[in-house]
């Protein structure tokens, strides 16, 4: 595994958003890109499909046993005992987000929110006609918890669906059991479908493994789509595959209601990349994940230490840090400060709603030298502007 290998100068060859979206003399931690090099396991796999000319239209998922090979992940890393026919595969999770709104509900009804939340999920809900519940969490000194109860205050006649970011995209919680079964609850009292967005799940930073929300019960199953995909913790967001769960033919046969070619194509490289993930790259992901709470914990560490008046509770998932400048009283967005001031480019705190104001995300998964450069230029920032 090369963590801290990728300096700078090789860094900036890339050709991704991440290191096109600024001028060369900025340092990218904003959008949910790793640093790191590639499993090699993932590298060996696209070199032989290059290697060999594949690059043709490809098999079916199922053709090419995708499926199966998910749902014996899925069991062996979550103990989630489901079904090669329960799984369909689409390019991203937002693609997925936005056809499934189309299909499990109609335009005019609520979607619960929990804000502040990954920008995706208000926009999707905008650009396809629904209604936000915005269902705040609430801050506390311990990090952020629902509030049950004022989201069944928000809930109304024609509220159909909660999206869930589970782990939770930007504050890094990882529910517990006894807060997805407060939450299952509700949305069985409220008669609630579930589109769970986990796309974090294997990036758990702490001792406790993820649990699916549609691993609670039976009859959470039969309500829920569950979305992930190898993007995020193997880092091949460009090769466009993600998975998608039905928990029941009911729930798929809704969905299915879309042309079929509305999802797009398949690809040859994508199918490779996630085939040689979920199979052989489970020891990479664990030494990739020590690094990443090693870098969880440098963060922390030099918050408390340089910023005592930023808040900040270490995520339990993730590699995004949500950071609090609201005590700190500067002229404008933080994330604008820093990209003045410390040529540092940050995820701005109101793309995830009116709750981020103040706020902004930074993404930690690179080498820590460079998190290093990057806490020093915005505490440097800090000691100008004050």
């Amino acid at each position: 595994m090369h963590t801290e290998s990728p300096t700078l100068d090789r860094l900036r060859q890339r050709q991704s958003i991440k290191w096109r979206a600024y001028p060369p003399d900025v340092i990218p931690a904003w959008i949910a890109d790793m640093d790191f090099e590639i499993a090699p396991c993932i590298r060996s796999a696209l070199e032989a499909v290059i290697e060999r000319g594949d690059l043709g239209y490809s098999r079916s998922y199922a053709e090419a046993g995708l499926d199966e090979v998910f749902c014996a992940r899925a069991l062996r890393q979550y103990a989630w005992a489901i079904k090669p026919d329960q799984v369909e595969f689409f390019s991203d999770v937002v693609q997925t987000i936005h056809l499934a709104l189309l299909t499990l509900c109609e335009p005019g009804d609520g979607v619960i929110i929990q804000t502040p939340i990954y920008p995706p999920f208000l926009s999707a809900v905008e650009e396809t006609g629904r209604r936000q519940v915005l269902c705040p969490l609430t801050q506390t000194s311990a990090g952020y918890r629902m509030d049950l109860e004022a989201m069944a205050r928000a809930i109304d006649a024609r509220t159909r669906i909660l999206l869930l970011c589970h782990p939770h995209n930007p504050t890094g919680r990882a529910y517990t059991r006894e807060e997805m079964e407060g939450l299952a609850e509700l949305v069985l009292r409220h008669d609630l479908r579930v589109i769970s967005d986990e796309i974090h799940a294997d990036l758990m930073l702490d001792s406790r493994p993820h649990i699916p929300f549609a691993s609670l019960s039976p009859e959470i199953a039969a309500r829920t789509l569950t979305l992930t995909s190898p993007s995020k913790p193997f880092n091949v967001a460009g090769l466009c595959l993600a998975a998608a769960v039905f928990g029941s033919p009911a729930l798929a046969r809704a969905f299915n209601h879309l042309p079929a070619h509305v999802r797009g194509g398949r690809s040859a490289l994508g199918i490779a990349a996630a085939r040689a993930a979920w199979t052989e790259g489970d020891a990479w992901l664990a030494e990739m994940l020590t690094q990443l709470r090693a870098n969880r914990d440098r963060v922390a560490s030099f918050v408390s230490t340089h910023w005592p008046r930023v808040r900040h509770t270490p995520p339990e998932a993730t590699y995004l840090a949500w950071l609090d400048f609201r005590g700190l009283g500067l002229n404008e967005e933080p994330q604008q400060h820093f990209l003045k001031h410390a040529k540092v480019a940050l995820s701005e705190g109101p793309a995830f709603g009116e709750e981020g104001r103040g706020f902004v995300r930074l993404n930690f998964a690179t080498a820590p030298g460079i998190l290093d450069e990057i806490l020093g230029r915005m505490d440097q920032s800090l000691r100008k502007d004050t």
